[in-house]
């Protein structure tokens, strides 16, 4: 998934457990930049995503949407 001019974040992400927390979990970081990739692992429990956001923006947009990122 990693590309050489994107990097990827990893979040350990708490209380996603269906396809509405993917696709919400999803939706709230492409709100914030249409053109990440994201890649949600309900079973590990971890969200990866290629974007130019920083880690911050991204955890506050996962964060926003109910679900407690670990640290």
């Amino acid at each position: 998934m990693t590309t050489s001019q994107t990097p990827t974040i990893t979040l350990t992400v708490e209380g996603m457990s269906c396809g509405h927390c993917v696709k919400a979990v999803t939706a709230a970081i492409q709100s914030k930049d249409p053109n990440a990739k994201v890649v949600v692992d309900l079973a590990d429990g971890t969200v990866k995503t290629e974007t130019i956001l920083p880690r911050h923006v991204v955890t506050m947009a996962v964060e926003e949407e109910g679900y407690a990122v670990k640290a």
